[in-house]
Order: C-alpha cells, then sequence, then structure tokens
C-alpha cells in the first residue's frame, strides 16, 4: 500500500494533464489567441501533485527517486512542467503549455504502466553519485522533451505564415526567428546536461565493476543520442540545418528517444543487474 500512494498521488497529476491536453485542442481551433491560463493553471496543479507524489517516493527510498522506469518518466514530466512554468511567465511563450500538455499527458500515461514500476537495483555505490547521474541524464531529456515542444511550436507558426497567414497574424505565438532560438538553446542546454551525465558514468562504472568502459545496451544507447543531438547542433552551427530542418531534428530525435527509452533500459545489465 506504501506504493500505491504516490502512484495515485502520480496519477491525479496525469488526469489534470489529460485535462489540459484537452483544452489545447480548442487553443489550437482558435488558433493560440487567448484562454491559455486555463491550461496554465492546471499544469500548475498537476506539477504541484507531481512533485508531491515524486517527494513521496523520495522519502520512501531514501534517495532521488530514480530507480527504474516509473520514476524515471514522473522525474522527466517533473523537469517540462517546471521548465514550462517558467516560461509561461513571458506571455509570448505561455501557449507552450499547450503544445506540451499532450506530451506530458502520453509520458503520464506510459509511466502509470505496472509493469515500469517495479523494484529498481539497490546501487552498491555511493548514493549521491548515482543520484547527480540520474539526475542530469534525466534533467537533459526534459530539455530535449521541451526543446521539442518549442519545435513544434515553431512548425505550426510557420504552417500558418504558409497557408493561414491572417491566422499567423493574429495568433499569439512567438516569431518563427525567436522560437528557433529557444529550439537551439534548449538542445545545447540538453548536450551539456548529457554530456555531464555521462562523464559521471566511467567513474561509477569503476566503482562497481572495476572498469571504465561496458557495452551496456543503455550505455551504447546513451552514447547514440548524444550523437544524434551533437549532430544537429553542429548541422545547425554549419548553416546546413536551421529553421524548418532543426525542428522536425528535435521532434523526431525526442520522439526516437521516447520509443527506445523503455527498451534499452529493460535490456541494460548495468541498470538492471
Amino acid at each position: 500500500m506504501a506504493w500505491l500512494d504516490d502512484r495515485a498521488v502520480y496519477g491525479c497529476a496525469v488526469a489534470l494533464l489529460g485535462v489540459a491536453a484537452g483544452h489545447a485542442v480548442f487553443l489550437w481551433r482558435r488558433g493560440f489567441r487567448r484562454d491559455e491560463w486555463i491550461t496554465q493553471v492546471l499544469l500548475a496543479l498537476g506539477f504541484a501533485l507531481n512533485t508531491a507524489a515524486m517527494f513521496l517516493r523520495g522519502l520512501q527510498l531514501g534517495r532521488c527517486p530514480v530507480t527504474n522506469l516509473f520514476e524515471a518518466m514522473m522525474f522527466v514530466s517533473w523537469t517540462i512542467l517546471a521548465a514550462v512554468l517558467v516560461l509561461g511567465a513571458w506571455p509570448r511563450l505561455r501557449f507552450a503549455g499547450a503544445f506540451a500538455a499532450p506530451l506530458l499527458l502520453a509520458l503520464g500515461v506510459f509511466a502509470l504502466q505496472p509493469q515500469l514500476d517495479l523494484p529498481g537495483p539497490e546501487p552498491h555505490f555511493d548514493h549521491g553519485l548515482v543520484s547527480a547521474h540520474a539526475a542530469l541524464i534525466l534533467l537533459a531529456y526534459g530539455a530535449f522533451g521541451l526543446g521539442s515542444v518549442a519545435a513544434l511550436m515553431y512548425l505550426s507558426q510557420e504552417h500558418d505564415l504558409r497557408f493561414h497567414k491572417l491566422r499567423a497574424v493574429l495568433s499569439r505565438l512567438p516569431s518563427i526567428e525567436r522560437l528557433d532560438r529557444v529550439v537551439l538553446g534548449l538542445l545545447v542546454a540538453g548536450v551539456v546536461l548529457l554530456t555531464a551525465g555521462l562523464a559521471l558514468s566511467p567513474v561509477l562504472m569503476w566503482r562497481r565493476y572495476g572498469v571504465l568502459v561496458s557495452g551496456d545496451p543503455k550505455i551504447i544507447w546513451s552514447l547514440g543520442v548524444w550523437g544524434v543531438y551533437v549532430a544537429l547542433l553542429v548541422l545547425r552551427w554549419r548553416h546546413w540545418f536551421g529553421g524548418r530542418r532543426l525542428a522536425w531534428g528535435a521532434v523526431g530525435s525526442f520522439g526516437f528517444v521516447l520509443l527506445t527509452f523503455w527498451g534499452t533500459n529493460l535490456l541494460s545489465g548495468v541498470h538492471h543487474p
């Protein structure tokens, strides 16, 4: 029953995200011209419940709750929610919540699958270093997720400019130039956080297994994700991959992360010994 409490609280948060996602459809049909505050209130309530669920699970574990897939998804959702609420302080970025709500709802429904909330491994090395490693990597995925949200806003605004010019003029979304900079900044932040998290992996591997390098599927996958996002930034820096292409790259890359994260985590002998 102790495990049920935090799951129930998180389930309530996901329910609020569902209502926010439904309201996002209304905003989309109205061309993002008004009523964005309703989505912000729903997301703020969902964030409070998400925080409470993480706090309850953390008290039970005695450390950062990132020991299984449910906790990892809950952490990523919390990160994206926090960033969206901060962006909501600027009126022109407030509609980010409408784009983030469906993504957050999908993450929440996926996280609540019973098979993902199995007791995680008990690390033999220092909990603080493990928590820092996990938190940095999950924060990176949160930044990538928020980058995909900004990319969806870019693609929506770019589509309206091409086919519905009047709706683009009346829309309260930011300009595509500003959104392009936001996408780029979030991808850079994500790569920096992911690099810092992966840099701790050799230390943790040495403490536990006495080796610096491993062919573990999750480690190889993480390096592959790092390489994909670095490639996006290099192509953007060389002016070969900007604007619409960068936006689609951000959306597609995060979609790949969502579809493959759970599988590689289950195959990992390091994360599931």
